[in-house]
Parts: structure tokens; sequence; C-alpha cells
């Protein structure tokens, strides 16, 4: 007999081979079911796999990302399944499962080029081998035998990643007349699909290395009920006309130039005011709390990287080295800001009457991101961080960080971001030498992020293997409107960079002593964080926020001189607006400004210009009335108190 602890720490035994299945069953044979996978002692197992030693258990049903991720990982192995049937000499890469859906990377071979118009069968194939509710079965391997076996099959791409295997932790998983290797987990057969569709196909690079060949990507998505699928492509039509860069053309905020360049972006007039808008607002949040204001270049000589060791671990994904007439000297695009804030830190001693010194800078960042991975704003490579840096005491650190907490909660309220969990991000134990810093640093920076995470009683979880490559961080992890999860806020703790920079302070015992350095971003990057916001938001900005909060609309040319002395007493009353003098009719020009997404429109004519009043109507409302402009301004002004409240 074996003991099997539960999540309420309940413990109950059961004979040694029980599986998930098994341990649903005793509970409620209706949870047998409903069950898609099992965590055994913090690993994710298939519900079939036998438990044959004391263990504490957690059964994930669909609405747990580790039930959905077995469900997607059997979908991409279904998928190639069907794939391999349609197209016998297609080989194999790498098909996981996403954050929604799944994906495989495939070789259709020589003279096959695989289209949208293709999807529909593969769709049907999938249909007709999920009915067949076949068994998926795990199977233990040697390396030797596996590397036999692929390489019968003539499938370089799954040889390759065999030898980069260790002998002993290598499985196979079947079902039907498809093998795959992979770790797992999966569902216990392929019955459990009920609804799919393969959503688009992408090219890819092999290993996400461009020089190597570029492979054709399938997305798919499958759910347990048909209603679900259809539910999910509603979602998927309202995020189309969310889209960040359809926005983003249509109400005139940024733009891209092949001429400038792939992943550099454009802020046009309207997106430039946005933007400014958000940096004033952090520039006073973070003023209250006693940041300084720096500025440093684009460029740093490559010794300072070196010295970071951000070359080391970015190097590969900068941009090359810009050498200079003089021999020797060579400088690099700063991938990252917290360096040359270093380099601010050693201007001058610091007693620890000094500390903490909180530096904060929009600075423009570079990556060489590569071009099939560039995404509107949310993936560029020219980016600016609302970075900055806090130099502090150990004694201080707790505090500090949970004053960053704050700065972020309050920045997610005023922009109603609701749905959010924080998520510490931790090194990866079993691969310490991706990191850099002493264990003892390390545990000390862990423990002062977990315990100021309970203090402030913040819903956290915990990845192992996502830390920064200098100290561990708190991401905040976003909702949007449309329920997709978005990666903002960041907040990190580094004992390492200070000492690789020899940063100190004089202590109270009049001794050196290295301070404790955090970084933090509340936005993460403008550029991301503005993409983020304009798919929550639909392009329905927040009034204080909003480049444009009205638009004087005159009913003919009339009454243009009218409008015209409106709109200078609209600018007086700090209101922003602007004024539509094309030769239409008023109900194109209220349309226009209704797809323009401006909040108010005022609509003046006869009867406004005679009693010295504006006809007020709301974006998505309709008609407010006619009103005095004094009475409008106090309007906006109680509005953008209250969003800003």
């Amino acid at each position: 007999m074996i003991k099997i602890t539960f999540p309420d720490n309940s413990v109950r035994e059961f004979e040694s081979g029980v599986n998930g299945l098994d341990i649903a069953e005793s509970i409620n044979p209706r949870l047998k079911s409903e069950v898609l996978s099992i965590g055994v002692n913090g690993e994710i197992w298939d519900l079939t796999r036998a438990i044959e030693t004391d263990a504490t258990i957690q059964l994930y049903k669909w609405d747990d990302k580790e039930g959905k991720h077995a469900f997607w990982h059997t979908s991409a192995h279904l998928m190639a399944e069907a794939l391999q049937a349609l197209y016998p000499n297609m080989k194999f890469g790498i098909g996981p499962a996403i954050e929604n859906g799944f994906y495989y990377d495939v070789d259709p071979g020589e003279g096959v080029t695989l289209k949208d118009a293709d999807l529909a069968a593969i769709e049907q194939k999938i249909k007709e081998l999920a009915s067949k509710k076949c068994e998926v079965v795990r199977k233990n391997i040697t390396k030797e035998d596996a590397l036999a076996y692929f390489s019968a099959k003539g499938d370089e791409y799954k040889t390759e990643l065999i030898n980069d295997l260790q002998d002993g932790t290598i499985t196979l998983y079947t079902q039907g007349d498809f093998t795959d290797l992979c770790r797992g987990p999966h569902l216990p057969n392929t019955g459990y699909l009920k609804a799919v569709k393969l959503t688009s196909i992408a090219g890819a690079y092999w290993r996400g290395d461009e020089k190597r060949r570029q492979l054709t990507r399938i997305y798919g998505i499958t759910f347990p009920k048909q209603k679900m699928l259809e539910e999910y492509l509603l979602l998927l039509e309202e995020a189309k006309k969310r889209d960040h860069r359809k926005l983003g053309r249509e109400l005139e905020l940024f733009t891209f130039s092949q001429n400038v360049g792939p992943g550099l972006p454009l802020w046009l007039p309207k997106g430039t005011d946005l933007r400014m808008r958000l940096e004033s607002f952090l520039k006073k949040v973070q003023k209250e709390y006693g940041y300084k204001q720096v500025i440093t270049p684009h460029i740093g000589q490559k010794e300072l990287y070196v010295t970071s060791g951000h070359f080391a671990k970015y190097g590969a994904d900068s941009f090359r080295p810009i050498t200079t007439p003089q021999e020797g000297e060579v400088f690099m695009l700063k991938p990252m800001n917290c360096p040359h804030h270093c380099e601010i830190y050693k201007f001058k001693p610091h007693s620890y009457k000094d500390l903490p010194l909180r530096m904060a800078e929009f600075g423009t960042v570079y990556r060489y991101e590569q071009s099939g991975e560039l995404h509107g704003l949310t993936r560029v490579r020219g980016f600016t961080q609302d970075d900055a840096h806090i130099f502090c005491r150990p004694d201080q650190l707790k505090a500090e960080f949970i004053d960053v907490i704050d700065i972020i909660l309050y920045i997610f309220k005023t922009l109603d971001f609701k749905n959010y969990e924080a998520q510490i991000s931790l090194r990866d134990p079993e691969n310490r030498e991706k990191y850099i810093g002493s264990d003892e640093n390390w545990e000390k920076a862990e423990s002062a992020i977990i315990e100021a995470c309970a203090e402030k009683g913040l819903k956290t979880v915990v990845e192992l293997g996502e830390a920064a490559f200098y100290g561990p961080k708190l991401d905040f992890m976003v909702r949007d409107a449309l329920g997709r999860r978005w990666q903002l806020g960041t907040i990190q703790v580094d004992y390492n960079l200070p000492e690789r920079f020899d940063l100190e302070y004089v202590g109270a015992d009049n001794q050196k002593h290295r301070p404790v350095m955090i970084h933090r971003a509340p936005f993460g990057s403008m550029e991301r964080f503005v993409a983020v916001l304009i798919e929550h938001t639909a392009g329905k900005f927040p009034l204080w926020l909003t480049p444009t909060q009205a638009m004087v609309l005159p009913i003919s040319e009339k009454f243009n001189e009218y409008a015209e002395n409106l709109l200078k007493v609209l600018n007086n009353s700090d209101i922003r607006a602007e004024i539509d003098l094309r030769n239409e009719k008023i109900g194109r020009k209220i349309r226009d400004a209704e797809m323009q997404k401006v909040p108010y429109m005022l609509i003046v004519g006869e009867k406004e210009m005679e009693n010295g009043e504006i006809s007020v109507r709301r974006q998505g409302e309709g008609d407010k009335g006619s009103m005095k402009i004094a009475t409008f301004a106090e309007i906006i002004k109680a509005e953008t108190d209250k969003e800003l409240a």
C-alpha cells in the first residue's frame, strides 16, 4: 500500500500502481470523466501512469492550465497523425501545447506546400481519428533504440533532438498509427477531443535558428465541447477587431516603414501624445515615491556590457558591434539600461544615509529580434522601457520592493486591469549555470520576493527557470478584456550587478558595504504596454489619456467661424479638441468621429450659435443635450479626476 496526500492535506491509502483515473473514480465516478491530468510530487503526469510510491497529488480538469496542457498536447500529436496519413513523406519537428491551443512544426517534403485551403481536410482527418478513441500509450526507451527507430524513418529532426537527450530520460508516445518522441503528459485516449479548429499556417525556422531550414508551423485549438469552440471563434473575431496593428493605423497612433527598418516603430502625433501622457502619469507617481530622473546614451562601450554580463547573455541577439575610426574602440546599441545606471551610481561616494537611491529613465534599448518573430508593437527591435533602478541597503530591500508593488497595482487600477496574478520567477535548480552570482545571494533575493508578496497578500504562482540571469523577479501577468494573458510589470532583485560593478556605500560602522539593486518597470515597455492597452480598450481609451477628447462638428460652413472660436476656448480650458471643417453632412462627421473613438462630439448649428452653447454627444451613448462650454469643461474635469482617483 502507498499513501496519497491530497491538496487539502488529507491522506488515503491505495495499492501501489494506482493511477490518476483510479484515484478520481474513488472520489466520484463523475470526476473520472472530468480530470485530464494529474500532478504527482510537483510533476504533471498522464492519468494512466502508475504511481508506485507515496506521493502528493493534485487532479487537473479543463479549467486548470495543467489540464488544458495535456488536452492540447495530445491534440498536437493527433494533428501530426492526421498529417502523416494525408502526407506520408512528411517529417516532424516539435509540437507543443501553447497558451491557447497547440502547433506542430513540420517539413512537408520536396514539392509540397501546405496552404490555408488544406486545413479543412486536415481538420476532418483529426475528427475522424479522434472518434476512434485510440489509447495514448507511454513507453520508456533507450537512447540507442530511439535513434534507431527515428533514423529508420529518415527523420533527421527527431534524431537531432534525441542526440541532445540523456539516456534513461527518453519516452515515446503512441496513439493509433503515430509514434512521437515526447515527455508528455497526454490524455488517456483521443476520444476526449470533440471540437477542432486549425487556425493558421506560418513559417518557422528549425529550433528558432534563421540559418536552419524553414519549416511549416500549423496552429490549432481543440475543445471537449463544440459550444466551447463556437464561443472561442467569436472571441477570435472580437480579437481581430481589437488588433492593435489595425487600430494603430485607423486611429493614427503609429506606423512602420521598411525604409526605416522592420521592428522599429514610428510614433505618429496622436500616438506620441498618448505615450507622453502615460510617461507623465508615471513620472508624477514616481516623484511621489522619491525617484530622480536620469538620461543615458543609446550606446555604450562593449566592455560595459561584458562587465554586466549582458554581452554574454544577449550578444547573439544584439545588433552587431559598432566600430569607430579609432583602432580597438567598439560600441554597442544598449540592450539594457541598468549598466548605465550602475555607472551613474559610481559618480560619487555614497553613505548609508544616502540610500535608497532611486533613479528612473524612459530609456530606449535595442535587441535584434528575428524578422519572423516581429509582431506590431508587442515584439520590436527598438523599445523604450519605463526603467528604474533602486540602490538600497539590505535592511531596506523588502520595504522598497513593497513600494514598487504598490506603484504597479495603482497603475493597473487606474487603467482598469482588474484580472492579474503575480508570478514569482525563480532560477531553475537543475540548470544553475544559466545564472550569475552566488547561491547565498540568490537565496536572499528569492526570500525577499516571497516575503514581500506574502506581506502584501498577493495571489502568486511560482515558476522555476523564469528568473532573469542576474536575479529572481516578480512578473505581473495581466488578462485583458478578452481574457488573454500578458506579462506587463516586472520587479527584479539583484545582488550580482552591484558586485560586478564594484558598487559600494559606507555603512554606520564606517565600513564599505555592497548595496542591493532592484530593477523595475511597471509598464514593461512603452510599446508592448500601448499595444495591450489598445486591445484591452478596443481603442476607447480613458478620457484622461485619449489624444482627442472632443471633436467640434459644425453642421455647415456657416458655423465654421463659431466652431473655430469654440476650439480656442476648449484648448484654453485644457480640453484636447479638434475640429472637422469638411464639407460633409453632419451624419458623416458624427460617424467618422465615432470610428475614431473620440469620446465627445460637440455639434454646433444655428441654435447653438445663437445661445452660445454646444450640443454634446457621447461616443457610443448618444445625445447628452445642449450646454455652455463652461459646463462641458466641468464634466470633462470631473470625469478625468474620477478616472485618476
